[in-house]
């Protein structure tokens, strides 16, 4: 007995994007074989957990599995198994719609893939596997009963702009799903998903790690045993039986030694364990024995998850107990900047009822986590010095992530500086280790310079870097907005401080240079001592101070701040997260060789109460405002002003 069918309706952006993938051409349609078992596992897994929490929970576990069943003449396959399943609720949130994030993105990026491989990283990277049901079947129906409930639920789609969705009376605990295969002459399907054959073939190559069994039905022709007076010239006869073979081999590879595993295995592990489709770009096995006994397999994808940046990622290794699966994602063992590595972590000595909140104060999860990290760390390290294209797509992918340890991982700081690699004015096209720069220092130079900034384009062209390029000093381009809060918080590498050109003094060159262009100041300042009294009152609302620059060669003018202060773009990043930041004043520095500021020296002398001479420094520092990238408090005054001044030069 059944209730009402309920239809409804997709989502706008999922309509779309099943569209996309209903209506593309896919060379590997294989591959929603693995997903839908990858689903069945981590159900399998999650109910064994559940069971371990709630002892009172109503379950059979005598017998977990995944089962495979074709209907040769109705053209159906069947992936079935006795795992948690879902509520109704689940159904709708889980299968009726895809994530909120990202969505629209995932949506643009398939329009735009250029090849199957493409697309097919595209899927998994964003967590969609389900739907690629759709590649091989016009119809999908799934029926689920979660454990512990008493009614089942029953979602049926054809990958169009509704599905139907209905309460059942009764159904078996967990998730069957029922492909309705296309026909066998659609130019879109290219293989037979009602071989047997063919089944066997896609679980031993992307499932055989598996650790529940993947059984399948299947006939069998063999001989009968000749009855006791049958002739011995009697011809045999045969006979059709049904039976259950296990298509997988269920080895855990994290058990095995790795001369033991092909390539491909791992590579289709980590796709399990990960549910993503590209490939790994480190694989990283470990076994500690001891006072506590663990075994680990790690992975370093090769592109960054879609979530990666966003509040709603997911970060840390599944964790087994004596090969029990107790917890995905668990984030005790794995901090924050390296939330990009996947894989399985089996502890000897847990409690298989372990918790999240103790796992936070297990001092052995501790000791694993400070293992693992520094393990990652020098595999890293490892393929940095010996595989330079290896280590720019991991730095690519996922350098922006990693630098953010350079806050909060202080035992491994002085490893991460070593590993991580910047944009620098010494090369346009590669990125420099700061040991790499600190072996190019000049003579004399003590500190490590950087400017931060939007892009690479906009700190070239910044007036802060005119004596640094005069003089041929390398300057570190930091781009990511990470670099603006952790610049702040690190003082040093290799005994060489830290240094933004955007900030305090700067004086290049020998000692004996910086001395010859001190005792110049010294007179300059002199000179213009009346000018920069004036305009540091002129423009007490916008700066606190106005002095002579040193680091100046074309521009008029730049503002800098001092040497403790928040940067511009860190106080934006701080407002923006919701944080009240008081707006700190810069100092304006002025080039004295400049025509322009000579020219202000003249006019300021000869006729100070001049307005024309206060709507000069106004438009000075909106120049110097723009020029480093900054925007105008009054955009519209500014304009005014300066169509003002050019209507008296036309």
């Amino acid at each position: 007995m059944t209730t009402h069918v309920e239809q409804l309706e997709f989502q706008a952006e999922t309509r779309q994007l099943l569209e996309l993938m209903i209506h593309s051409v896919y060379s590997e349609k294989d591959i929603f074989l693995r997903e839908l078992i990858s689903n069945s596992s981590d159900a399998l897994d999650k109910l064994r957990l559940e069971q371990f929490k709630d002892k009172d929970l109503e379950v059979d576990t005598s017998d977990l599995h995944i089962e495979l069943a074709v209907d040769k003449e109705a053209r159906t396959l069947t992936v079935r198994d006795n795992g948690i399943g879902m509520s109704r609720d689940e159904v709708v949130d889980l299968i009726g719609t895809l994530a909120k994030s990202g969505t629209g993105e995932l949506r643009k990026k398939l329009a735009e893939a250029k090849n199957d491989a493409a697309t097919e990283e595209l899927i998994g990277q964003f967590g969609i596997g389900f739907y690629s049901t759709f590649m091989v079947a016009d119809r999908v129906t799934l029926v689920t009963r979660k454990a512990g409930e008493h009614h089942g639920t029953k979602w049926e789609s054809e990958g169009a702009g509704t599905y139907t969705i209905e309460e059942l009376e009764q159904a078996p605990q967990g998730t069957t799903v029922t492909l309705h295969l296309k026909p066998e002459d659609s130019e879109d399907h290219l293989f037979d998903y009602t071989a047997d054959f063919k089944l066997r073939e896609i679980v031993k190559k992307y499932s055989d790690f598996i650790a529940w069994p993947v059984r399948m039905d299947v006939e069998r022709t063999r001989t009968k045993p000749k009855a006791e007076d049958a002739p011995e010239d009697a011809p045999a006869e045969t006979e059709t039986v049904v039976e259950t073979d296990t298509l997988n081999s269920r080895k855990a590879l994290w058990t095995r030694p790795k001369t033991e595993v092909s390539d491909e295995e791992y590579k289709e592990f980590y796709r399990h364990v990960a549910h993503a489709w590209d490939e790994p770009l480190e694989i990283i096995p470990m076994k500690a024995e001891g006072t506590f006994e663990y075994q680990a397999l790690l992975f370093i994808p090769s592109q960054a998850p879609f979530d990666t940046f966003m509040r709603e990622h997911k970060r840390g290794v599944h964790l087994y107990v004596k090969r029990v699966f107790i917890m995905d994602d668990c984030e005790a063992l794995m901090p924050e900047h390296l939330r990009f590595v996947r894989g399985v972590v089996d502890a000897q000595d847990l409690s298989l009822n372990v918790s999240r909140e103790i796992l936070q104060q297990d001092r052995q999860i501790s000791m694993i986590q400070r293992r693992l990290v520094k393990k990652v760390l020098a595999t890293i390290k490892d393929m940095q010095s010996t595989d330079a294209d290896k280590y720019k797509t991991f730095w690519t992918q996922f350098g922006r992530v990693l630098k953010e340890g350079l806050m909060s991982d202080f035992d491994n700081r002085e490893t991460l500086l070593q590993v991580s690699s910047f944009e620098s004015t010494h090369s346009e096209d590669e990125f420099t280790t700061l040991a790499g720069y600190v072996e190019r220092m000049k003579d004399g130079q003590e500190a490590i310079y950087y400017l931060t900034g939007d892009s690479r384009q906009q700190l070239e062209k910044s007036p802060h870097m005119e004596s640094f390029k005069a003089k041929g000093v390398e300057v570190l381009l930091l781009t990511d907005p990470v670099d603006e809060v952790w610049v702040g918080q690190v003082p040093e590498f290799d005994g060489k401080p830290f240094q933004s050109i955007a900030k305090g003094e700067v004086d290049l060159g020998t000692e004996e240079e910086r001395k010859a262009a001190e005792e110049k100041r010294e007179e300059q300042e002199k000179d213009f001592s009346e000018l920069l009294t004036w305009l540091t009152e002129t423009l007490s609302d916008q700066v606190k101070q106005v002095r002579l620059s040193a680091r100046l060669t074309d521009s008029p003018a730049c503002l800098v701040g001092d040497t403790f202060d928040m940067t511009p773009q860190l106080e934006q990043m701080f407002r923006a997260s919701g944080q009240p930041v008081p707006h700190s004043k810069r100092i304006l520095e002025l080039n004295p060789t400049h025509p322009l500021v000579t020219g202000m020296r003249t006019a300021q002398a000869d006729r100070k109460d001049d307005p024309a001479l206060a709507e000069t420094a106004e438009l000075l520092y909106g120049t110097a405002l723009l020029a480093e990238g900054g925007e105008l408090e009054d955009p519209a005054h500014f304009a005014k002003l300066l169509a003002n001044r050019l209507t008296r030069t036309v």
